[in-house]
Protein backbone atom coordinates (compact mmCIF):
# COMPACT_ATOMS: atom_id res chain seq x y z
CA UNK A 1 0.00 0.00 0.00
CA UNK A 2 1.52 3.61 -1.18
CA UNK A 3 1.09 6.27 1.35
CA UNK A 4 0.73 9.79 0.94
CA UNK A 5 1.48 12.27 3.14
CA UNK A 6 0.33 16.42 3.33
CA UNK A 7 0.00 19.19 5.55
CA UNK A 8 -1.65 22.70 5.75
CA UNK A 9 -3.60 24.72 8.29
CA UNK A 10 -6.54 24.36 6.51
CA UNK A 11 -8.37 27.56 8.32
CA UNK A 12 -12.00 28.35 6.39
CA UNK A 13 -11.83 25.01 4.02
CA UNK A 14 -12.50 25.75 0.75
CA UNK A 15 -12.89 23.74 -2.34
CA UNK A 16 -9.21 24.63 -3.23
CA UNK A 17 -8.40 22.56 0.14
CA UNK A 18 -10.66 19.44 -1.38
CA UNK A 19 -8.79 19.62 -4.79
CA UNK A 20 -5.39 19.79 -3.43
CA UNK A 21 -6.71 16.53 -1.08
CA UNK A 22 -7.88 15.01 -3.66
CA UNK A 23 -4.91 15.48 -6.41
CA UNK A 24 -2.67 14.17 -3.26
CA UNK A 25 -4.98 10.70 -2.76
CA UNK A 26 -4.84 10.00 -6.12
CA UNK A 27 -0.99 9.52 -5.49
CA UNK A 28 -0.94 6.62 -3.42
CA UNK A 29 -3.87 4.13 -1.69
CA UNK A 30 -4.22 5.72 1.74
CA UNK A 31 -3.93 9.92 2.61
CA UNK A 32 -2.54 11.30 5.96
CA UNK A 33 -3.30 14.80 6.65
CA UNK A 34 -1.40 16.61 8.59
CA UNK A 35 -3.01 19.55 10.50
CA UNK A 36 -1.01 22.43 12.11
CA UNK A 37 -1.23 23.26 15.66
CA UNK A 38 -2.41 26.67 16.51
CA UNK A 39 0.62 26.96 18.69
CA UNK A 40 3.27 25.82 15.45
CA UNK A 41 1.65 28.28 13.18
CA UNK A 42 2.67 30.82 16.27
CA UNK A 43 5.88 29.47 16.21
CA UNK A 44 5.85 30.50 12.16
CA UNK A 45 4.84 33.70 13.02
CA UNK A 46 1.25 32.88 11.88
CA UNK A 47 -1.88 34.16 14.07
CA UNK A 48 -4.48 34.49 12.10
CA UNK A 49 -6.32 31.47 11.88
CA UNK A 50 -10.29 32.41 11.98
CA UNK A 51 -10.94 29.04 13.42
CA UNK A 52 -9.80 27.06 16.54
CA UNK A 53 -7.57 23.75 16.03
CA UNK A 54 -10.58 21.64 17.02
CA UNK A 55 -12.77 23.33 13.94
CA UNK A 56 -10.29 22.71 11.46
CA UNK A 57 -9.58 19.03 11.86
CA UNK A 58 -13.60 18.31 12.02
CA UNK A 59 -13.52 20.11 8.68
CA UNK A 60 -10.75 17.73 7.14
CA UNK A 61 -12.41 14.95 8.45
CA UNK A 62 -15.98 15.75 7.02
CA UNK A 63 -14.07 16.02 3.70
CA UNK A 64 -13.71 12.02 4.10
CA UNK A 65 -10.78 12.36 1.73
CA UNK A 66 -8.69 11.64 4.09
CA UNK A 67 -7.98 8.52 5.45
CA UNK A 68 -5.91 9.70 8.73
CA UNK A 69 -5.47 12.97 9.88
CA UNK A 70 -2.15 13.99 12.81
CA UNK A 71 -1.53 17.66 14.48
CA UNK A 72 1.38 19.27 13.35
CA UNK A 73 3.12 20.64 16.79
CA UNK A 74 6.49 21.03 16.37
CA UNK A 75 9.79 21.40 13.71
CA UNK A 76 10.88 18.45 12.55
CA UNK A 77 7.83 16.42 12.83
CA UNK A 78 7.46 16.23 9.21
CA UNK A 79 10.66 13.60 9.15
CA UNK A 80 9.11 12.09 11.85
CA UNK A 81 5.84 11.25 10.50
CA UNK A 82 7.44 10.07 7.40
CA UNK A 83 9.21 7.62 9.14
CA UNK A 84 6.90 6.69 11.80
CA UNK A 85 3.78 6.24 9.47
CA UNK A 86 5.98 4.72 6.76
CA UNK A 87 4.95 7.23 3.99
CA UNK A 88 6.24 6.97 0.43
CA UNK A 89 5.16 9.93 -0.98
CA UNK A 90 4.52 14.00 0.18
CA UNK A 91 2.83 16.19 -1.25
CA UNK A 92 2.43 19.84 -0.70
CA UNK A 93 0.94 23.02 -2.55
CA UNK A 94 3.27 24.13 -5.58
CA UNK A 95 3.39 27.67 -3.61
CA UNK A 96 5.85 25.70 -1.37
CA UNK A 97 7.79 24.70 -4.47
CA UNK A 98 11.20 23.84 -3.29
CA UNK A 99 10.81 24.39 0.36
CA UNK A 100 10.87 21.08 1.40
CA UNK A 101 13.06 19.40 -1.26
CA UNK A 102 15.19 17.91 2.08
CA UNK A 103 12.53 15.76 2.27
CA UNK A 104 13.49 13.73 -0.91
CA UNK A 105 15.62 11.75 1.27
CA UNK A 106 12.93 10.06 2.86
CA UNK A 107 10.09 9.58 0.29
CA UNK A 108 9.09 11.08 -3.09
CA UNK A 109 8.45 14.77 -3.01
CA UNK A 110 5.45 16.28 -5.22
CA UNK A 111 4.29 19.28 -5.58
CA UNK A 112 0.89 20.06 -6.76
CA UNK A 113 -0.80 23.13 -8.87
CA UNK A 114 -2.97 24.94 -6.69
CA UNK A 115 -6.56 25.95 -7.79
CA UNK A 116 -6.74 29.53 -8.62
CA UNK A 117 -8.98 32.28 -7.36
CA UNK A 118 -9.34 31.26 -4.13
CA UNK A 119 -7.63 31.02 -0.56
CA UNK A 120 -8.20 31.03 2.98
CA UNK A 121 -6.66 34.96 3.22
CA UNK A 122 -8.91 36.09 0.93
CA UNK A 123 -11.78 34.67 2.28
CA UNK A 124 -10.82 36.04 6.06
CA UNK A 125 -10.14 39.15 4.43
CA UNK A 126 -13.73 39.39 2.84
CA UNK A 127 -14.98 39.64 6.58
CA UNK A 128 -15.51 42.52 8.19
CA UNK A 129 -13.11 42.71 10.75
CA UNK A 130 -14.21 43.67 14.48
CA UNK A 131 -13.84 47.30 15.26
CA UNK A 132 -12.52 47.38 18.69
CA UNK A 133 -12.09 50.40 20.91
CA UNK A 134 -9.97 50.75 24.35
CA UNK A 135 -11.09 52.86 26.64
CA UNK A 136 -7.77 53.41 29.05
CA UNK A 137 -4.20 55.21 28.79
CA UNK A 138 -2.01 52.96 30.90
CA UNK A 139 0.77 50.58 29.73
CA UNK A 140 -1.80 47.93 29.79
CA UNK A 141 -4.13 49.78 27.30
CA UNK A 142 -0.80 50.73 25.23
CA UNK A 143 -0.17 47.14 24.75
CA UNK A 144 -3.34 45.69 23.90
CA UNK A 145 -3.42 48.78 21.46
CA UNK A 146 -0.18 47.01 20.05
CA UNK A 147 -1.14 43.81 19.66
CA UNK A 148 -4.58 44.16 17.97
CA UNK A 149 -2.62 44.61 14.89
CA UNK A 150 -1.16 41.58 15.06
CA UNK A 151 -4.62 39.73 14.98
CA UNK A 152 -6.62 38.98 12.09
CA UNK A 153 -10.33 39.92 11.57
CA UNK A 154 -9.20 43.04 14.55
CA UNK A 155 -9.26 46.91 13.50
CA UNK A 156 -8.69 49.28 16.07
CA UNK A 157 -11.31 51.81 16.01
CA UNK A 158 -9.94 54.25 18.10
CA UNK A 159 -8.60 55.18 21.63
CA UNK A 160 -10.75 57.13 24.65
CA UNK A 161 -9.33 58.40 27.75
CA UNK A 162 -12.49 60.01 29.71
CA UNK A 163 -16.23 59.55 29.69
CA UNK A 164 -17.03 62.06 26.47
CA UNK A 165 -14.55 60.12 24.34
CA UNK A 166 -16.08 56.74 25.17
CA UNK A 167 -19.44 57.26 24.21
CA UNK A 168 -18.05 58.81 21.17
CA UNK A 169 -15.92 55.72 20.43
CA UNK A 170 -18.79 53.21 21.37
CA UNK A 171 -20.69 54.40 18.13
CA UNK A 172 -17.75 53.80 16.11
CA UNK A 173 -17.06 50.12 17.84
CA UNK A 174 -18.14 46.88 17.25
CA UNK A 175 -16.58 45.97 20.85
CA UNK A 176 -14.21 47.51 22.99
CA UNK A 177 -11.60 46.39 25.69
CA UNK A 178 -12.14 48.90 29.01
CA UNK A 179 -9.08 49.37 31.04
CA UNK A 180 -10.06 52.31 33.54
CA UNK A 181 -9.71 52.32 37.55
CA UNK A 182 -11.73 48.68 38.54
CA UNK A 183 -13.66 51.10 40.52
CA UNK A 184 -15.08 52.52 37.36
CA UNK A 185 -15.70 48.45 35.34
CA UNK A 186 -18.77 48.11 36.18
CA UNK A 187 -20.45 51.39 35.20
CA UNK A 188 -18.41 51.11 31.97
CA UNK A 189 -18.74 47.80 31.11
CA UNK A 190 -22.69 48.39 31.55
CA UNK A 191 -22.36 51.74 28.91
CA UNK A 192 -20.76 49.40 26.60
CA UNK A 193 -23.23 46.49 26.99
CA UNK A 194 -26.36 48.42 26.64
CA UNK A 195 -24.82 50.16 23.59
CA UNK A 196 -24.63 46.86 22.13
CA UNK A 197 -21.01 46.53 22.35
CA UNK A 198 -19.39 43.66 22.89
CA UNK A 199 -16.47 43.70 25.98
CA UNK A 200 -13.36 42.91 26.86
CA UNK A 201 -12.80 43.76 30.52
CA UNK A 202 -9.56 44.13 32.31
CA UNK A 203 -9.60 41.98 35.77
CA UNK A 204 -11.84 42.27 38.11
CA UNK A 205 -14.66 43.02 35.99
CA UNK A 206 -16.37 44.43 38.79
CA UNK A 207 -15.96 44.99 42.86
CA UNK A 208 -18.13 43.02 43.85
CA UNK A 209 -19.75 38.88 42.51
CA UNK A 210 -23.18 40.56 42.83
CA UNK A 211 -21.78 43.64 40.51
CA UNK A 212 -20.36 40.62 38.20
CA UNK A 213 -23.00 38.79 38.17
CA UNK A 214 -25.56 41.51 36.85
CA UNK A 215 -23.14 42.18 33.96
CA UNK A 216 -22.66 38.73 32.80
CA UNK A 217 -26.89 38.45 33.25
CA UNK A 218 -27.32 42.06 30.89
CA UNK A 219 -24.40 40.57 28.46
CA UNK A 220 -26.78 36.82 27.90
CA UNK A 221 -29.63 38.90 27.56
CA UNK A 222 -28.91 41.08 25.07
CA UNK A 223 -26.07 37.99 23.57
CA UNK A 224 -23.41 39.98 23.69
CA UNK A 225 -19.54 39.07 24.93
CA UNK A 226 -18.50 39.61 27.92
CA UNK A 227 -15.15 38.15 28.66
CA UNK A 228 -12.52 38.90 31.41
CA UNK A 229 -9.21 39.94 30.17
CA UNK A 230 -6.57 37.68 32.33
CA UNK A 231 -3.37 37.31 29.84
CA UNK A 232 -1.83 34.75 31.62
CA UNK A 233 -5.19 32.18 30.64
CA UNK A 234 -3.87 32.64 27.22
CA UNK A 235 -0.41 31.74 27.88
CA UNK A 236 0.54 28.87 25.82
CA UNK A 237 2.82 27.63 29.01
CA UNK A 238 0.22 28.14 31.45
CA UNK A 239 -2.28 26.29 29.96
CA UNK A 240 0.34 23.44 29.01
CA UNK A 241 0.61 23.31 33.02
CA UNK A 242 -2.85 22.97 33.94
CA UNK A 243 -2.99 19.99 31.12
CA UNK A 244 -0.38 18.23 32.81
CA UNK A 245 -1.65 18.72 36.34
CA UNK A 246 -5.02 18.07 35.33
CA UNK A 247 -3.81 14.74 33.70
CA UNK A 248 -1.99 13.50 36.89
CA UNK A 249 1.59 13.94 36.13
CA UNK A 250 2.37 15.03 39.52
CA UNK A 251 -0.61 13.36 41.14
CA UNK A 252 -3.43 14.64 43.43
CA UNK A 253 -3.01 18.32 44.18
CA UNK A 254 -2.46 19.06 47.81
CA UNK A 255 -1.44 23.03 47.47
CA UNK A 256 -0.80 25.77 45.38
CA UNK A 257 1.03 28.96 46.30
CA UNK A 258 1.42 31.66 43.92
CA UNK A 259 2.91 35.52 44.78
CA UNK A 260 2.43 38.23 42.38
CA UNK A 261 3.96 41.85 43.86
CA UNK A 262 5.29 44.49 42.17
CA UNK A 263 6.65 48.08 43.55
CA UNK A 264 5.35 51.46 43.53
CA UNK A 265 6.93 55.50 43.88
CA UNK A 266 6.48 56.11 47.61
CA UNK A 267 3.43 58.34 47.94
CA UNK A 268 2.10 59.62 51.46
CA UNK A 269 -1.24 61.31 49.55
CA UNK A 270 -4.48 59.45 50.90
CA UNK A 271 -6.23 60.98 47.34
CA UNK A 272 -2.99 60.50 45.26
CA UNK A 273 -3.71 56.46 46.12
CA UNK A 274 -7.03 56.36 45.44
CA UNK A 275 -6.50 56.94 41.70
CA UNK A 276 -4.01 53.88 41.87
CA UNK A 277 -4.76 50.08 41.48
CA UNK A 278 -4.37 49.10 45.10
CA UNK A 279 -2.81 45.14 45.41
CA UNK A 280 -5.80 42.99 45.39
CA UNK A 281 -7.04 44.91 41.69
CA UNK A 282 -4.21 44.84 40.56
CA UNK A 283 -2.51 41.56 41.04
CA UNK A 284 -4.96 38.82 42.69
CA UNK A 285 -7.22 38.01 39.34
CA UNK A 286 -4.32 35.93 38.11
CA UNK A 287 -2.88 33.89 41.04
CA UNK A 288 -6.76 33.34 42.29
CA UNK A 289 -7.19 32.30 38.59
CA UNK A 290 -4.80 29.82 39.13
CA UNK A 291 -5.87 28.40 41.85
CA UNK A 292 -9.63 28.35 40.91
CA UNK A 293 -8.27 26.77 37.46
CA UNK A 294 -6.53 24.30 39.43
CA UNK A 295 -8.47 23.24 42.75
CA UNK A 296 -12.00 24.72 41.78
CA UNK A 297 -14.28 27.37 42.63
CA UNK A 298 -15.68 25.21 45.86
CA UNK A 299 -13.38 26.14 48.01
CA UNK A 300 -14.79 25.58 51.92
CA UNK A 301 -13.29 28.92 53.42
CA UNK A 302 -11.08 31.90 52.09
CA UNK A 303 -9.17 33.86 54.89
CA UNK A 304 -8.12 37.21 53.39
CA UNK A 305 -5.17 39.38 55.55
CA UNK A 306 -4.41 42.92 54.50
CA UNK A 307 -2.17 45.74 54.92
CA UNK A 308 -2.40 49.26 54.47
CA UNK A 309 -0.86 52.06 53.13
CA UNK A 310 -0.61 54.82 55.76
CA UNK A 311 -3.23 57.01 55.95
CA UNK A 312 -5.62 55.06 53.50
CA UNK A 313 -7.81 51.76 54.74
CA UNK A 314 -8.49 51.09 51.28
CA UNK A 315 -5.33 50.58 49.25
CA UNK A 316 -3.95 47.56 50.75
CA UNK A 317 0.06 47.60 49.99
CA UNK A 318 -0.07 43.26 50.87
CA UNK A 319 -2.56 41.06 50.93
CA UNK A 320 -2.10 37.38 51.58
CA UNK A 321 -5.65 34.96 51.12
CA UNK A 322 -5.89 31.05 52.70
CA UNK A 323 -8.07 29.00 51.00
CA UNK A 324 -8.83 25.52 52.38
CA UNK A 325 -10.68 23.06 50.02
CA UNK A 326 -11.69 19.88 51.05
CA UNK A 327 -8.70 17.92 50.05
CA UNK A 328 -6.42 20.83 49.06
CA UNK A 329 -5.08 24.54 50.35
CA UNK A 330 -4.11 27.32 48.54
CA UNK A 331 -2.28 30.66 49.50
CA UNK A 332 -2.06 33.38 47.11
CA UNK A 333 0.17 36.92 48.19
CA UNK A 334 -0.47 40.24 46.21
CA UNK A 335 1.75 43.56 46.89
CA UNK A 336 1.68 46.77 45.45
CA UNK A 337 4.79 48.44 47.15
CA UNK A 338 6.19 45.34 48.57
CA UNK A 339 8.00 42.90 46.45
CA UNK A 340 8.73 39.30 46.70
CA UNK A 341 9.82 36.20 44.93
CA UNK A 342 6.93 35.47 41.81
CA UNK A 343 6.52 32.51 41.89
CA UNK A 344 3.99 29.56 41.35
CA UNK A 345 3.97 26.10 43.08
CA UNK A 346 1.94 23.09 42.21
CA UNK A 347 2.05 20.66 44.80
CA UNK A 348 1.25 17.03 44.23
CA UNK A 349 1.40 14.04 46.08
CA UNK A 350 3.80 12.17 43.17
CA UNK A 351 6.14 15.65 42.52
CA UNK A 352 5.49 19.30 42.02
CA UNK A 353 5.39 22.61 39.27
CA UNK A 354 7.57 24.91 39.45
CA UNK A 355 6.93 28.09 37.61
CA UNK A 356 9.55 30.51 38.47
CA UNK A 357 9.15 34.52 38.09
CA UNK A 358 7.22 35.99 36.81
CA UNK A 359 4.86 32.98 36.35
CA UNK A 360 2.04 35.18 35.08
CA UNK A 361 3.75 35.69 32.27
CA UNK A 362 6.40 32.58 31.95
CA UNK A 363 7.19 30.90 28.45
CA UNK A 364 8.76 27.62 31.00
CA UNK A 365 8.05 25.39 33.53
CA UNK A 366 9.38 22.41 35.37
CA UNK A 367 7.95 19.46 36.69
CA UNK A 368 9.68 18.24 39.52
CA UNK A 369 10.33 14.79 41.48
CA UNK A 370 11.95 13.45 44.04
CA UNK A 371 14.31 11.25 41.93
CA UNK A 372 15.96 14.28 39.69
CA UNK A 373 16.42 12.38 36.94
CA UNK A 374 13.16 12.58 36.35
CA UNK A 375 12.72 16.17 36.05
CA UNK A 376 11.33 17.87 33.03
CA UNK A 377 12.03 21.58 31.91
CA UNK A 378 8.78 22.49 28.93
CA UNK A 379 9.49 25.50 27.00
CA UNK A 380 6.56 27.30 25.14
CA UNK A 381 6.57 30.61 23.16
CA UNK A 382 5.10 33.72 24.48
CA UNK A 383 3.71 36.03 21.71
CA UNK A 384 2.45 39.74 23.28
CA UNK A 385 2.36 38.02 27.16
CA UNK A 386 -0.87 36.18 25.76
CA UNK A 387 -2.40 39.23 24.76
CA UNK A 388 -2.06 38.25 21.34
CA UNK A 389 -3.92 35.00 22.04
CA UNK A 390 -6.52 36.60 24.26
CA UNK A 391 -7.88 39.02 21.18
CA UNK A 392 -8.07 35.95 18.83
CA UNK A 393 -10.43 34.53 21.07
CA UNK A 394 -12.21 37.19 21.72
CA UNK A 395 -12.68 37.74 18.16
CA UNK A 396 -14.07 34.26 17.89
CA UNK A 397 -15.86 34.37 20.17
CA UNK A 398 -18.01 37.01 19.13
CA UNK A 399 -17.34 35.48 15.32
CA UNK A 400 -18.32 31.90 16.52
CA UNK A 401 -19.21 31.86 19.84
CA UNK A 402 -15.88 30.36 21.11
CA UNK A 403 -15.93 30.11 24.82
CA UNK A 404 -13.24 32.25 26.56
CA UNK A 405 -10.03 30.72 28.69
CA UNK A 406 -12.05 32.06 32.08
CA UNK A 407 -15.48 30.84 32.72
CA UNK A 408 -18.19 33.02 34.27
CA UNK A 409 -18.59 31.66 37.43
CA UNK A 410 -14.72 31.90 37.55
CA UNK A 411 -14.52 35.69 36.72
CA UNK A 412 -17.63 36.50 39.37
CA UNK A 413 -15.31 34.51 42.06
CA UNK A 414 -12.91 36.46 41.65
CA UNK A 415 -14.42 39.72 41.55
CA UNK A 416 -15.86 38.75 45.07
CA UNK A 417 -12.73 38.37 46.48
CA UNK A 418 -11.08 41.79 44.86
CA UNK A 419 -13.59 44.04 46.70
Amino acid sequence: MKKVITYGTFDLLHHGHRRLLERAKALGDWLVVGVTSDDFDRTRGKINAAQSLVERLDAVRALGVADEVVVEEYEGQKIDDIRRLGIDVFAIGSDWTGRFDYLKEYCRVVYLPRTEGVSSSELRAERRPVRMGIYGSGTVARKYLSESGCVNGLKCAGVASDDAEFRKLLQASDAVFVQTHPRDHFRHVRMALEAGKHVLCESPVALSGADCKALFELAAGRKLVLMDAIKTAYSTAYNRMLLLVKSGRIGDVVSVDATCTSLMQPCEDPAGLHALWNAREAWAPAPVLAVLQILGCDYADCRRTSFFAKGSDKFDVFTKFDFAFPSAVATVKVGKGVKSEGDLVVSGTGGYVYVPAPWWKTDYFELRYENPAENKRLFYRLDGEGIRNELVVFVRAISSGAAPNVSRRESETISSLCG
